[in-house]
């Protein structure tokens, strides 16, 4: 996600509290709004990745990963 996409997100908002937005710009707004939340989730994901639990005894191993309930 760069930062004109964010930018552009953060403009089309603007522009819908003020004006109102066409149809057009309703799509690109949720397209948008996905990309980011999915870069997002990518982010999290990958700071998630990194982290070591030490317990008390000293030993060390990564976070589980749990599969989504559905």
């Amino acid at each position: 996600m760069t930062q004109k996409e964010i930018d552009r997100i953060n403009e089309l908002y603007h522009k819908s509290k003020a004006e109102g937005l066409t149809e057009e710009e309703k799509a690109e707004q949720k397209a948008l709004r996905v990309k980011y939340i999915n870069s997002f989730k990518q982010s999290l994901i990958g700071h998630l990745d990194g982290i070591t639990v030490v317990e008390q005894d000293g030993s060390r191993h990564k976070l589980n990963k749990k599969t989504p309930k559905q």
